[in-house]
């Protein structure tokens, strides 16, 4: 028995297709989605999504954030941004963490929407880092 799998960012949909298992990073833990899930809706942090197919990992892609809808036999995941993992880019990952942390060092933390965002922005860059594949040489 299969799960239908679609990942969607906004431009496209970029995955649709039959898989064992998935593992998606929600906001309070990474849930593993098979068939006969119970429903529900999360959102994302920052993290990678990890496709199984006949017991291994055959695809790995980066979120940002975002939420997942699952039911009994589908995950739909609505990613605000999505990269293939290979695709990952060090020195931009590197970038992105500096600029999250400069940030997140900036925010006011009596400002509480601002803070919350900024922290979101650090824990996804970090997961971005945290997510690179190293180049071999």
């Amino acid at each position: 028995m299969a799960i239908a799998l679609e990942i969607i960012s906004p431009e496209k949909l970029l995955l649709a297709r039959d898989v064992d298992m998935v593992v998606i990073p929600g906001t309070e833990g990474d849930i593993g989605v098979l068939p006969g899930h119970s429903e529900l809706i999360t959102g994302l942090r920052g993290g990678l999504v990890d496709i199984y197919e006949k017991g291994q990992v055959t695809d790995r892609f980066f979120v940002s954030g975002g939420f997942a809808e699952i039911t009994e036999s589908r995950c739909a995941v609505l990613a605000d941004e999505i990269i293939r993992q290979a695709d990952l880019d060090p020195a931009k990952a590197a970038d992105s963490l500096t600029k999250a942390t400069e940030a997140y060092n900036a925010v006011d933390p009596h400002n509480a929407d601002a803070y919350r965002e900024a922290s979101d922005q650090l824990i996804s860059a970090q997961a971005m880092v945290d997510s690179v594949v190293p180049h071999k040489v």
